[in-house]
C-alpha cells in the first residue's frame, strides 16, 4: 500500500463567504479575479509549502503543482485546486474555461514526473492522465468543490485533461 497524501484544508465551504465566492467563482469576472491573485496565492503557497492559501478561508483545497516545461526545461509552478483520495490526487485542466489548455497539462504529458507542494511538504509524483471512462465521476467531484468547474467546462468546447497524481 502506498502512502496516503496528507490532507489538510482550512476554513469551509459551507460558510455564507464561501458559497457566495463559489457562486461569484463561477461569473468571467471572478474568473478574471481569480487569475488576478494568483501570482499573491503562488508567492503564499510557495512560502508556506502549500500550508496556507489565500482562498484558505473559503475551504478551497489547494496545491502547489510544479512541472518541467516541455520546451524549455525550466521548473514551473501553478496552484491548483485538486480532490483529494488518499494515496491519489486528482487536478484537471480547466483553465477558467478559456479555450487554450493550461500549460501545465501539456508539460505533464511530455514529462509526468512533477512535485506537489501539500500541507508544508514537498512530494514527487507521477502523473497520468483520468482514463475517459472515470472522467466524469472525477469532474464530479470537482464541482462538489465548486460549482464554478461547471461553468468553466461550459464556456469551452475543449475536452477538459484530467490528472491523477501518485507517489514517485
Amino acid at each position: 500500500m502506498t502512502t496516503p497524501f496528507p490532507d489538510r484544508q482550512w476554513g469551509s465551504r459551507t460558510t455564507l463567504l464561501s458559497r457566495a465566492a463559489n457562486r461569484f467563482a463561477a461569473t468571467k469576472p471572478g474568473s478574471w479575479l481569480i487569475r488576478t491573485v494568483t501570482p499573491l496565492d503562488r508567492a503564499l503557497l510557495e512560502r508556506t509549502d502549500a500550508k496556507y492559501t489565500v482562498l484558505g478561508p473559503i475551504g478551497a483545497p489547494v496545491i502547489l503543482l510544479t512541472t518541467t516545461g516541455r520546451k524549455s526545461g525550466v521548473k514551473r509552478t501553478q496552484p491548483l485546486l485538486y480532490v483529494h483520495d488518499g494515496d491519489t490526487l486528482y487536478v484537471v485542466g480547466s483553465n477558467f474555461g478559456q479555450a487554450h489548455h493550461p500549460a501545465w497539462t501539456a508539460n505533464l504529458l511530455a514529462d509526468p514526473n512533477a512535485t506537489v507542494a501539500i500541507a508544508g511538504e514537498r512530494i514527487p509524483v507521477v502523473a497520468t492522465q483520468v482514463p475517459e471512462a472515470d472522467k466524469e465521476a472525477v469532474f464530479a467531484r470537482f464541482v462538489e468543490i465548486t460549482g464554478a468547474y461547471t461553468a468553466y467546462r461550459n464556456r469551452t468546447t475543449r475536452d477538459l485533461r484530467i490528472f491523477a497524481l501518485r507517489r514517485a
